[in-house]
């Protein structure tokens, strides 16, 4: 176990190793209640929601969801969160556990129009079920009338023991589901997913699994690989900011940064074999110079190589571009690679 986000969270249960493979393989339960919920409601909600975030919300229907990004005047990142329009003027928003004071802070110093913004983290609990077997897991346990939601939707059910909203996101680069339901029923619907599971290969899973599962994938975390000095620019997330939507919080800076080009980028290195994973804060040298440091690093347990990310000058952010990383004391070769560097097979 060990502090996150405010949280004692678990790392592990049986093996970091053995829960990543079982999601790569088969399905993995994480407990992700210490994510944060919050509902914003009210006539205005789509247009001031669009003026605070990076996506466009204009895009989405009922039971829709959209990766976003919640910036400072400098164009930083605050927080990157999923936001899910349930239906008309009423939007459903899962952000960091650790941001979740600061978002809401943030927030309600913009809040303008017929808006309402409300906290629920304290009411939610939220389970992930993630890898090849999570649609089946799910049908299991909920049968096959049930319509699942597709890539990035939301269904709300009104079950027994619920009400019960399923997501369908991920942060581990398999398909994969979220289950938020209230606080109080959190235990009884780990215990009925693992039993339900068992036929399928679930493997309750720690935040050690989550982290080399989402690194794999090329999914940055906040706190490290995206941070307030950083924009989604730099950090590769140019796909979830609209500049035809109009203004919106930090646009300024953004909008200079794409017509002038970004000075550094966030790119995934990956380790020579045999040599020492990387972790954070890590320096990073090119021709003998610092260039400079990790944000995140780990074993990868499905390359099986060390593997990290890093914010490089742009000159050297090509795939395929030599480095060295210095590991307690010692350089040893990387080499600069695109993210995601796992892609499940289709």
């Amino acid at each position: 176990m060990m502090e996150f986000g405010g949280w004692w969270m678990p790392v592990q249960y049986k093996g970091i190793l053995e829960e990543h493979k079982a999601v790569r393989t088969a399905v993995g339960l994480f407990d992700i209640s210490h994510m944060g919920q919050l509902v914003v409601s009210g006539p205005d909600s789509e247009m001031w929601l669009n003026q605070v975030l990076t996506n466009d919300v204009r895009l989405l229907d009922d039971g829709q969801g959209q990766y976003t990004l919640l910036l400072n005047e400098s164009g930083g990142v605050i927080d990157d969160l999923i936001i899910y329009r349930v239906e008309a003027n009423s939007y459903f928003l899962v952000v960091n556990a650790s941001k979740i004071e600061e978002d809401v802070l943030w927030l309600q110093s913009k809040l303008s129009g017929d808006v309402t913004l409300a906290d629920q983290s304290g009411d939610w609990a939220g389970l992930a079920i993630q890898g090849p077997a999570a649609k089946e897991c799910l049908e299991a346990l909920l049968g096959q009338d049930i319509q699942l939601p597709q890539k990035n939707g939301l269904l709300s059910l009104g079950i027994p023991n619920g009400p019960i909203l399923i997501a369908r996101t991920g942060y581990t680069g398999e398909d994969g589901f979220e289950w938020f339901c209230p606080a109080r029923m959190a235990a009884y619907w780990w215990s009925k997913i693992l039993e339900l599971g068992q036929a399928f290969g679930i493997q309750p899973c720690g935040l050690g699994a989550r982290d080399t599962l989402r690194l794999e994938a090329g999914f940055p975390l906040n706190g490290s690989d995206l941070s307030p000095k950083h924009t989604p620019l730099e950090a590769g997330l140019s796909i979830f900011v609209k500049f035809d939507k109009g203004a919106f919080t930090g646009r300024p800076v953004l909008e200079k940064q794409r017509m002038t080009g970004v000075e550094t980028k966030l790119v995934g290195l990956i380790m020579a074999d045999k040599t020492p994973p990387p972790r954070p804060h890590y320096p990073v040298f090119h021709a003998n110079a610092p260039v400079g440091e990790t944000t995140s690093g780990s074993l990868s347990p499905t390359l099986g190589s060390g593997i990290a990310m890093a914010y490089l000058p742009t000159s050297l952010a090509s795939p395929g571009t030599l480095v060295e990383v210095e590991i307690r004391g010692k350089r040893f070769p990387a080499t600069v690679a695109k993210r995601p560097m796992y892609r499940r097979a289709k």
